[in-house]
């Protein structure tokens, strides 16, 4: 039978569950895993499209409830288990800031770096909900400088969002080599739960792609 408190998290590798799945590490409480095969289309089959109709992964199931979205779900995991200290509280005047980040990395970050990943023309700046790539990563970049983290010296979901956003967007060329992204990168990929995530996940992508090979 499963157990409504463990948190169950539907994955494929390589995809934005790996963002979830850090979170998880983070918070530091077993979960389960439902690996999806893309290749195969198991995030297209019936049953999981009951589960979330956009056939998307990452989504998390906890006590009955079902989260779609790395925001939600990193921002549900950091209220579900306050131990692991990942959010400030409610009353805390810094849960304002903390939204912000939260919620810039897929409001502004995500968009801005697609549209450059696939060069997307230039559209009038007003028209565009992050304005331009420069305002983004310039606001970004000011955020970050002060260090270590986006609230000072508490690191939290917002790190594991935005930080995981500009980790991808280094790694293929669509965020500047800034120092201030470099050494904030660097920073994350120090953190046990990073580290465990990235053994995690990059096991499942060889054995896919050994799989692969052989078939």
């Amino acid at each position: 039978m499963t157990d409504p408190e463990k948190p169950v998290l539907f994955h494929m590798v390589p995809s934005r569950g790996m963002v979830a799945r850090w979170m998880l590490e983070e918070v530091g409480v077993p979960y389960d895993l439902r690996l999806l095969d893309g290749k195969k289309g198991e995030n297209r089959a019936a049953d999981y499209l009951a589960i979330n109709p956009m056939g998307k992964v990452p989504a998390l199931r906890h006590r009955g409830v079902l989260i779609t979205e790395n925001p939600a779900i990193c921002a549900y995991l950091a209220d579900a288990f306050p131990a692991a200290n990942l959010a400030p509280a409610v009353d805390d005047p810094r849960r304002g800031t903390y939204y912000r980040w939260l919620f810039f990395a897929h409001g502004c970050v995500e968009p801005a770096v697609i549209d450059k990943a696939f060069e997307r023309p230039p559209v009038q700046r007003g028209a565009l909900g992050y304005g331009t790539y420069e305002d983004v990563f310039d606001t970004l970049e000011a955020a970050l400088a002060p260090g270590p983290w986006l609230l000072g010296e508490h690191f939290t979901a917002a790190d594991v969002i935005v930080g995981g956003q500009l980790a991808w967007g280094l790694r293929f060329g669509t965020v500047e080599k800034r120092t201030t992204f470099v050494e904030y990168a660097a920073r994350l990929a120090e953190r046990p739960a990073h580290q465990r995530q990235t053994a995690l996940d990059g096991a499942l992508i060889a054995a896919a792609e050994e799989a692969a090979r052989t078939a």
